[in-house]
């Protein structure tokens, strides 16, 4: 009895250091990789730096539109940067749109410890918000890539100043998505789901926070009426759940869904579609 009880113990332990240390390399810092500059695309633009509502300090670039009352802000993906999205900026700015990029906590050139699956950096997009204020923009469109995409639903439902919102490949749960990279990682599928299950809620305990109650498909809903639209590529293996995504927002919503595309590839494979899409939603609704 003694001795299935020792088992049992060292079980649980075992179990709770593995969701302990994979919490901490899920949510651990993202370092800053190849940076990249907008007056490489020939966008005159401004360093910036802004509070995110809880006080910490995070970087990005300002590129203003002359006479435009009209901003976008780009949403990078987990562990990345805004640099990789500048490219993205162009057309938008083009267009008549003010753009501004930062780096979310906790990666790149912001402050912050830890990443927390989207619950804190929606402080982050609200400080972005107020920063376009202070500048004179009144209405306000997000683009998400991946995490990005994350934050963009999970924020919009309690901040009335965005707008519309364009999710490219964001997860309908990060468990699902979590799951996906352990299989990346070489985990078999039946192991990956607990895992991500684990993960979820050993970084719930860290936070104080259920995240399990913070995941888009709970919250897609409570977007409306704003609009939303969906880019999703059919072999975007983050995302197997994404029909139940798209049934939980509400109307106005819009789906571009391109059955060759993988996660967040709609871009790469048709750019000038992607592009335009892009453009005629925000101007359509900005």
């Amino acid at each position: 009895m003694i001795s299935i009880l020792w088992f049992l113990i060292i079980f649980f332990l075992l179990i709770l250091t593995v969701g302990l240390v994979l919490s901490f390399y899920f949510t651990h810092r993202g370092q800053l990789g190849e940076e990249y500059s907008p007056d490489e695309y020939g966008m005159q633009f401004e360093p910036i730096e802004f509070k995110a509502t809880d006080g910490l300090t995070l970087r990005g670039v300002w590129i203003p539109a002359s006479s435009s009352d009209k901003a976008v802000i780009i949403l990078h993906g987990h562990g990345g940067s805004y640099d990789f999205d500048l490219y993205r900026a162009p057309s938008l700015h083009e267009a008549g749109f003010n753009v501004l990029l930062f780096d979310f906590r906790a990666h790149g050139r912001s402050e912050g410890k830890h990443m927390t699956f989207g619950y804190e950096e929606r402080r982050d997009v609200l400080g972005a918000i107020e920063f376009l204020h202070k500048r004179g923009i009144q209405h306000i469109g997000l683009l998400g890539f991946s995490y990005g995409g994350i934050v963009s639903m999970l924020v919009t439902p309690d901040c009335p100043d965005v707008e519309a919102v364009i999710t490219d490949g964001g997860p309908a749960r990060m468990r699902t998505a979590i799951a996906a990279r352990g299989m990346e990682m070489g985990f078999p599928l039946w192991l990956t789901k607990p895992l991500a299950w684990l993960i979820i809620s050993i970084t719930s305990l860290r936070l104080g926070v259920n995240l399990f109650h913070y995941e888009p498909i709970r919250r897609v809903g409570k977007i409306t009426p704003r609009p939303i639209l969906f880019i999703h590529g059919d072999l975007d293996q983050y995302l197997p759940d994404f029909d139940e995504l798209y049934a939980a927002a509400k109307p106005p919503k819009d789906l571009w869904r391109l059955s060759d595309a993988g996660h967040t590839t709609a871009s790469q494979l048709y750019p000038e579609e992607h592009t335009r899409r892009v453009v005629e939603f925000f101007s359509l609704y900005l």
